[in-house]
């Protein structure tokens, strides 16, 4: 599988439950106050610069489309989703 163009194909990384300050523990789906989610970056599209496969990244998770293939999901979002290269 190969990413075209500005495009990315991205693995997310599913966040960890977390505790908040009066004890309650939120899961991934409840996190309303977090905007951007960690990803691996699987390939990258011929136009993408700065952006490498295997490198992590953060991303506008309200970005993207998902897409599976052999049974596996996978992200497909732009180079301009991409916030931070870690």
């Amino acid at each position: 599988m190969r990413a075209v163009g500005n495009y990315l194909i991205i693995k997310p990384i599913d966040p960890a439950t977390v505790e908040t300050t009066g004890g309650l523990i939120l899961g991934k789906n409840q996190r309303n106050d977090i905007r951007y989610q960690e990803a691996n970056v699987l390939s990258v599209g011929a136009e993408v610069k700065g952006i490498k496969k295997k490198d992590k990244i953060y991303f506008d998770i309200a970005s993207g489309n998902l897409i599976e293939i052999n049974k596996k999901i996978y992200s497909v979002i732009r180079e301009s989703d991409v916030i931070i290269v870690l």
